[in-house]
């Protein structure tokens, strides 16, 4: 019995002083922050002083660090300061984060269209986005919005935007189309919260009017010349993303799943409810190529209306298939590229890409074997470049060119910023 209680007590000694003779932080510093607050940083740290030292958790920190806009790179080092007493420094490369930007297409009836904006990512030096945007396509539009995901806490904050789009858009009869004057203008608050590492979610909602005027083309009896809607939207964003990043090089996995519920005042355009997830997958290959592909499955309320929400579109789902050429009620859409890097200097990088963008759609009203009819497939191989700053946030200049090998399939260029996804 003796023994036995000897042998516990031992066991317990070995344990103390194990448990006193762990690795622990005692001094931590952030380098490299010059725009971005210090402060800012340490809050999103999960290590801090006075804790044991734990790769995984810096790992963890350092990843979160990187997917800021703030910041094209970010790395930890640990230096030993005497016996079981370690320093930690997190060390970031900041981006340019005031970024003008803009975009240049064709207009519904392939007149040149455009638009221009200006975003800063890093408003006080706190991660806040800012910005604001002037569009041209027929009509003029405009908006702006403020995005702050850590206002409140290191988890928990807001996102607001207002927006006046006036767009010339085709609406789709069974074989015509005409054309409306289409202006959706209104606001939207969020509230945003990182549930971990991993996860996050967006609640929110947003009050807008839509508004419609008819322009030129087929008229149908039962469809309205103008119309006048009020409406409201009740929003929910789940976000998971499991991403190693290494300045333009991607690896891992994101799914991001989008729902909305949207009350209609008018019975033309009744309530609806639209959901769909985009899954995306990355790989890096060797040391200069990176494999991106995404997957995107919507639906809707199948309700038989001209102005159904899923649309196919150049700057959306599709390169080269034209700017807005049908709508459904739900969507089966397919990307995939290769990237590969030519030029990687200090500051430059040329990539090129090969793709093939492939979906479908049901059509308003339809049935599920809509997907599967050759009318509504269209697949777009093609082939790309992108023109990259490493130290401007999202400062990629792309160019596609998709040649469509499907029924009456179109082929055009594709000009935009930051990757197609």
């Amino acid at each position: 019995m003796n023994k036995r209680v000897f042998f516990l007590f031992a066991f317990s000694l070995c344990c103390f002083l194990g448990e006193g003779q762990q690795a622990m932080v005692t001094k931590m510093e952030v380098k490299g922050a010059k725009r971005t607050k210090v402060p800012f940083v340490e809050k999103l740290a999960t290590m801090q002083e006075g804790m044991p030292l734990d790769s995984l958790q810096m790992e963890q920190d350092i990843t979160r660090l990187k997917r800021l806009p703030s910041i094209s790179h970010a790395y930890y080092q640990v230096f030993p300061l005497e016996k079981e007493k370690y320093e930690v420094h997190y060390t970031i490369e900041e981006n340019f984060t005031l970024i003008p930007f803009a975009n240049l297409f064709s207009s519904a009836n392939d007149d040149f269209a455009f638009r221009l904006g200006l975003q800063e990512f890093n408003f006080l030096g706190r991660n806040i986005t800012l910005g604001g945007f002037y569009q041209l396509d027929v009509f003029d539009s405009y908006g702006f919005s403020i995005r702050a995901p850590y206002l409140f806490s290191d988890k928990l904050g807001l996102a607001f935007n207002y927006n006046d789009f006036n767009t010339q858009e085709p609406v789709f009869f069974s074989e015509d189309t005409a054309d409306y004057r289409y202006r959706n203008s209104g606001f939207e608050l969020l509230g945003l919260y990182e549930i971990n590492f991993r996860n996050r979610i967006e609640i929110g909602f947003s009050f807008f009017t839509e508004d419609y005027n008819y322009l030129s083309g087929a008229t149908r009896p039962n469809v309205p010349l103008t119309l006048n809607v009020d409406k409201h939207l009740l929003k929910l964003i789940y976000a998971y993303e499991d991403i190693a990043y290494f300045y333009h090089y991607l690896d891992g996995f994101r799914s991001n799943l989008n729902f909305q519920y949207v009350g209609s005042s008018d019975a033309a355009l009744p309530d609806f409810l639209i959901g769909f997830n985009d899954f995306s997958y990355y790989k890096r290959i060797g040391n200069r190529g990176n494999w991106a592909n995404r997957l995107r499955l919507g639906l809707a309320s199948n309700v038989n209306s001209p102005f159904a929400p899923f649309t196919v579109d150049n700057n959306l789902n599709i390169r080269g298939v034209g700017n807005t050429i049908d709508r459904g009620t739900g969507a089966i859409v397919f990307n995939t590229e290769y990237r590969h890097t030519l030029v990687d200097k200090k500051w430059f990088v040329l990539q090129s890409n090969v793709f093939i963008d492939g979906g479908s759609w049901r059509n308003p009203g339809g049935n599920f074997s809509d997907f599967l009819d050759n009318e509504n497939l269209r697949i777009y191989p093609g082939v790309g470049l992108r023109f990259m700053h490493k130290r401007i946030f999202n400062a990629i200049f792309r160019i596609d060119y998709g040649y469509g090998i499907t029924k009456d399939s179109a082929n055009g260029i594709v000009f935009g910023i930051g990757q197609y996804f």
